[in-house]
């Protein structure tokens, strides 16, 4: 991979996170999704999400990227704070969209628009970023996850790995101040998610901040600064990935642990 632009860095102010959540809650026709939630994610720094299908895990990203509204809670990413039981207005709700991006499960292309139009759509369209400022930005970004020569292709002339990662330079085309990643590996072929992977790696070691929802224990393990092991709506347990991965305190840890790592 070569070398990326420097991240967008939003300094701890007062010895801040950059991401707070606090009492995040949200329920979907009477059914409790997410209680009380509560983490911080440190600027710079990754935080992997674990837990069972159901367990809450992509609703808390879509509540930090404001795609759902919870019910009650807290979130703050830099200098936006948005609490959900004041029932924000579409400006708020803009406004902390704004400093997230999202790479989905499922690659999420436009399929009718090249490579380099489905990068550059959001800085132009959403940012009102002038084109050709927006396509030098999408061809550097294309090179730095292996794409450069993929620009002018159309999504169905890629692989799923390959997609993915031109999900993930979208992603990074809109600077944001945290990126959010959805399972982005597991809708792939086996022999395709080293390479996103890869990628996410590099990213983590070029201080990007991120929150990342995966059943990859040892991207977890080698990569996360923090893992919170979630099921039923709550954080069951939380700590460094040697502690959580390795040697969980909790029962309810260590069955879904065990259930993952030793399938048959």
């Amino acid at each position: 991979m070569s070398e990326q632009q420097d991240p967008p860095r939003t300094e701890d102010v007062d010895g801040q996170p950059l991401v707070e959540v606090v009492g995040l809650a949200k329920a979907f026709g009477g059914v409790e999704v997410l209680r009380d939630v509560e983490f911080t994610v440190p600027t710079g720094s990754v935080t992997v999400l674990i837990g069972p299908s159901g367990s809450g895990k992509t609703t808390v990203l879509r509540c930090l990227n404001a795609l759902e509204t919870g019910d009650a809670g807290t979130v703050r990413i830099g200098d936006v704070s948005v609490d959900y039981a004041q029932h924000p207005g579409k400006r708020v709700l803009g406004r902390l969209r704004g400093q997230s991006a999202m790479v989905f499960q499922a690659h999420n292309l436009f399929p009718h628009l090249t490579v380099l139009r489905n990068v550059t759509e959001g800085p132009v369209v959403v940012q009102g970023k002038p084109r050709e400022e927006a396509e030098a930005q999408a061809r550097a970004l294309l090179e730095s996850v292996g794409l450069g020569g993929k620009a002018d292709q159309h999504p169905y002339q890629l692989s799923g790995g390959q997609q993915q990662r031109v999900g993930i330079a979208r992603a990074l085309a809109l600077q944001p101040e945290l990126l959010l990643f959805d399972e982005p590996t597991s809708a792939l072929d086996p022999e395709l998610v080293g390479e996103v992977l890869a990628v996410m790696k590099d990213l983590a070691v070029q201080g990007r901040t991120m929150v990342v929802v995966t059943h990859e224990m040892r991207f977890a393990q080698s990569v996360s600064d923090q893992v919170l092991f979630m099921d039923g709506g709550v954080v069951v347990e939380r700590g460094e990935p040697a502690a959580v991965l390795t040697d969980p305190r909790e029962a309810r840890t260590r069955t879904f642990l065990q259930r993952v790592l030793n399938p048959i």
